[in-house]
């Protein structure tokens, strides 16, 4: 088949096969010099961009290793994330990120934890604390019309019943 006639998906492969290798020469020649990957994460053509001072492409499993100061922009999810590592998945469609991991969303929701799986498709986040710490994430909670007051109040707690 021609190459003009491939299609999209196989050409972006084939551009993916041909840039990342470049992208990892130069990590090797210049490993001090902050390395970019972009990868295509749909049809729709909607990049996600990932930073770091060293990046790994793995043509077999098409994995995507970034170490030291990580720095993620997917701009179709409207999400920014920094952490000490990230490897993304391109087969599975997901992003693992390790040590001290930050993710933001517009309008300001957030997770801190260890280790954060980012399911693409899904648009889901699974987040893991270090050992002996517990996970923190931030959501902003619109509230009602009223001045933040609902109409009706909050429901009152039930006393706690004692053990006989």
């Amino acid at each position: 088949m021609p190459s003009y006639k491939l299609p999209r998906s196989q050409i972006r492969r084939l551009a993916l096969a041909l840039v990342l290798p470049a992208t990892i020469l130069s990590t090797v020649v210049f490993p001090s010099l902050v390395q970019t990957v972009t990868a295509q994460t749909s049809a729709g053509n909607r990049p996600l961009t990932i930073r770091s001072d060293v990046q790994e492409y793995d043509a077999k499993s098409q994995v995507v290793t970034a170490r030291g100061n990580v720095q993620m922009l997917y701009p179709a999810r409207q999400i920014q994330a920094t952490s000490t590592q990230a490897q993304y998945f391109s087969k599975e469609r997901r992003i693992d990120f390790s040590g001290n991991v930050y993710i933001l969303q517009q309008g300001g929701n957030s997770i801190r934890a260890e280790k954060v799986t980012y399911l693409i498709d899904e648009g889901r986040f699974v987040a893991l604390p270090q050992s002996n710490r517990q996970v923190e994430s931030i959501y902003m909670v619109e509230e009602g019309e009223g001045g933040g007051q609902s109409a009706k109040p909050a429901p009152t707690t039930p006393p706690l019943k004692g053990s006989n």
